[in-house]
C-alpha cells in the first residue's frame, strides 16, 4: 500500500482544522470571558490573556524535543490530544461552578466569582495550552514528512502543502468565529467550552483513520540538538575518567619499572587488559568526536536561524493584539447587521481568516506562476521575500487601527459618550473591517512563509524542533505585548490616566497602536538588512544565494 502523498496529508489538515477550531473556541472570546464572569480589567485580561498564549506557544518546543527523542510525532499528537480533549472538557465543567452570568449577552456586571472557579478555570486553561504544546508542532511537521523532498514532484507539492495547511488553519478558525463566538455570547459560556471540546474529540478519531496512509520519519537512532548535548557531554566525561585511568597505570608502571628494573615484562594478563581499554579508549573518543562534531553542526544551523527569528517578533505582538484589543474595541461599537442579527465582537477576527482563504488559493495559482517566469524558482519568491512582504503589510493593518480608533474616539466624545461605556457608538463594525482584511493579506505571506522557512532551513532531524521556534515566534511576542501592555498601563495610569482604561471611551489605544506601527517599521528596515545577509542551506526549494 502506497504511504504518504496528499491522500495521507489530508487526514492531518482535517485533523488539523479541527484542533484550530477547538483552540480559537477558547482564544478567540478568552477576553471577553475574563472581563465578564471572571471580572478581570481590560489591561489585566489582555495581559493574562498574552501570557497564556504565549505560554501556549513556547510549549511547541518542549513538545517538539520530547516526540523527536522519544516518542515520535504519531504517538505525541495522540498523547496530546487526549490531554487536550481533557482540558476542554473541564474548561466547560469550570463554567457550571460559578454564577449564572453572560455580562456580554445582558449587559449587567457579574458577582464575583467564587474561588474554585478561577481555579479550576486556569487549570483546565493551561492544561489546553499543554496540549497545544505537544499537537501543534508534531502536526504540522508530521504533516509535512509525507511529501519526500527528494522526489522533484513531491518537493513542489511539499511548498503547496504549506499554503494548503494554513487554508485548513483559517478555515477551522472561520467556522470557529462564527459559530462558538454566537454561542458563547447569545446561548452561555458552558455550550461555548463544551462544543470545542466535542470537536476536538472528533479530530483525534480523524486522525487515527488515517494510520494506516501514513509514511512514518523513523526517528529510532537519531537525538535531537538536546541529545546530542548530552550524548556529548557524556562523552567528554568517559574521556576525562579515561585519562585519568592512563595517568594512574602510566605511574604505576614506572612506579614498579623503579623497583624491579627496566627490563622487567609487563605479565600477559595486563598487557591485554590494558590493550583492551586502549581500543575502548578509542572507541569512546571516536564516538564522542562525531557526537560533538553533529552537536556543533546542528547548533550552527539553528543559531544562524536567530537573526532572522529576533526580527519578527514585533510582528507578532501586532499578532497579539487581534485577539485582545481589536475584540475589546468591537465590543463598543453597533454591530446590529439589519433589524435581527447581532455580529459578536470576536466574529470580526473570521475577516483574517475569510481573507487567507481567499488569498491563498490566488498567491498558489496566479502569484506563484508569475514570479516563476522572473525568477526561475519553484515558489516564485524566496521564503525570506514572502516574510518581508507580510510584516510590511502587518505595519500597514497596524497604521488603520491607529486611524479607526481615532475615529471612535471621536465618536464617543462627539456622541457624548466618553463616560458612558456600556452603551454603544454610533460607529458601525464595518468601520474596523478593513484592518482585519490586511492583516489577512499580511498572515498570506508572513505566517505561510515563516512556516516553510523554519521547516526548510533546519537539519532533517530537528523539523519538529524548527517548527517549534517558527511558533515560540508568537510564544514570545505574546509575552512582550503581555510586559508591554503592563508596563504601560503602570505608568500611564499613574499620570491620570491610562491608555488602556476600562472606560475604552477614555483610554488611548490609538496611541498604543501608533507606537505598535512606529517598531514595526523599525523592525522591518532591520529584517530587511538580515534577510538580505541570510545564506540558504542547500535545499531543493531555494539556491545558495544572498537573495532575499
Amino acid at each position: 500500500m502506497r504511504t504518504g502523498g496528499w491522500r495521507a496529508a489530508s487526514f492531518i489538515i482535517v485533523a488539523e482544522i479541527g484542533e484550530r477550531f477547538a483552540f480559537y473556541a477558547v482564544a478567540s472570546n478568552l477576553i471577553i470571558f475574563l472581563t465578564g464572569p471572571l471580572q478581570e480589567g481590560i489591561a489585566a485580561a489582555a495581559a493574562a490573556t498574552n501570557v497564556w498564549n504565549g505560554t501556549a506557544l513556547m510549549l511547541p518546543l518542549l513538545g517538539g524535543a520530547i516526540a523527536d527523542l522519544w516518542l515520535g510525532r504519531y504517538l505525541t499528537i495522540i498523547s496530546a490530544s487526549l490531554l487536550y480533549t481533557l482540558g476542554l472538557g473541564l474548561l466547560a465543567v469550570s463554567t457550571l461552578v460559578g454564577h449564572h452570568c453572560n455580562a456580554a449577552a445582558t449587559g449587567d456586571r457579574c458577582p464575583a466569582p467564587p474561588t474554585i472557579q478561577v481555579t479550576l478555570f486556569y487549570v483546565s486553561l493551561y492544561m489546553v495550552a499543554v496540549g497545544e504544546g505537544g499537537h501543534k508542532p508534531c502536526a504540522h511537521a508530521f504533516g509535512a514528512d509525507q511529501f519526500d523532498q527528494s522526489d522533484p514532484g513531491e518537493s513542489v507539492s511539499r511548498s503547496s502543502f504549506f499554503n494548503w495547511w494554513y487554508f485548513g488553519v483559517c478555515a477551522g478558525t472561520a467556522a470557529t468565529l462564527l459559530v462558538v463566538s454566537y454561542v458563547q455570547e447569545s446561548l452561555g459560556w458552558h455550550p461555548g467550552f463544551a462544543i470545542p471540546c466535542a470537536v476536538m474529540a472528533c479530530t483525534l478519531v480523524v486522525f487515527l483513520l488515517g494510520t494506516r496512509t501514513y509514511r512514518y520519519t523513523d526517528t529510532s537512532g537519531t537525538r535531537n540538538l538536546f541529545a546530542h548535548a548530552a550524548e556529548a557531554f557524556a562523552g567528554w566525561r568517559r574521556r576525562q575518567r579515561s585519562r585519568l585511568r592512563a595517568a594512574h597505570r602510566t605511574s604505576h608502571q614506572a612506579s614498579h619499572q623503579g623497583v624491579v628494573g627496566v627490563s622487567a615484562e609487563e605479565p600477559p594478563e595486563a598487557s591485554r587488559r590494558s590493550r583492551i581499554d586502549e581500543e575502548a579508549q578509542v572507541v569512546a573518543a571516536t564516538t564522542a568526536a562525531t557526537n560533538t562534531a553533529v552537536v556543533v553542526s546542528e547548533a550552527k544551523d539553528v543559531l544562524r536561524l536567530f537573526p532572522i527569528w529576533a526580527m519578527t517578533l514585533v510582528y507578532a505582538v501586532v499578532y497579539s493584539q487581534s485577539m485582545t484589543f481589536f475584540t475589546k474595541q468591537a465590543t463598543t461599537l453597533d454591530r446590529r447587521v439589519g433589524e435581527v442579527v447581532k455580529v459578536p465582537a470576536a466574529a470580526l477576527l473570521a475577516f483574517i481568516s475569510i481573507t487567507i482563504m481567499v488569498l491563498i488559493p490566488v498567491y498558489d495559482g496566479l502569484i506563484v506562476p508569475l514570479s516563476r517566469r522572473f525568477t526561475g524558482r519553484p515558489s516564485g519568491i524566496t521564503m525570506l521575500q514572502r516574510i518581508g512582504a507580510g510584516m510590511l503589510l502587518s505595519t500597514v493593518s497596524t497604521v488603520i487601527a491607529a486611524l479607526v480608533e481615532e475615529r471612535r474616539l471621536r465618536v464617543a466624545r462627539e456622541a457624548g459618550l466618553a463616560d458612558e461605556p456600556r452603551i454603544q457608538l454610533p460607529m458601525s463594525l464595518w468601520w474596523m473591517v478593513p484592518q482585519y482584511v490586511v492583516f489577512g493579506a499580511a498572515d498570506v505571506f508572513a505566517m505561510v512563509g515563516l512556516q516553510e522557512f523554519f521547516y526548510d532551513q533546519v537539519p532533517d532531524r530537528l523539523r519538529s524542533v524548527g517548527l517549534a521556534l517558527y511558533i515560540s515566534i508568537f510564544g514570545i511576542g505574546s509575552f512582550v505585548s503581555s510586559a508591554l501592555v503592563s508596563g504601560i498601563h503602570r505608568v500611564t495610569a499613574a499620570r491620570g490616566q491610562s491608555w488602556f482604561s476600562d472606560n475604552m471611551n477614555r483610554g488611548h489605544l490609538d496611541y498604543f497602536y501608533w507606537l505598535l506601527a512606529g517598531l514595526s517599521a523599525l523592525q522591518f528596515f532591520a529584517y530587511v538588512f538580515f534577510a538580505w545577509r541570510y545564506k540558504y542551506i542547500n535545499r531543493t526549494l531555494e539556491p545558495r544565494t544572498c537573495d532575499t
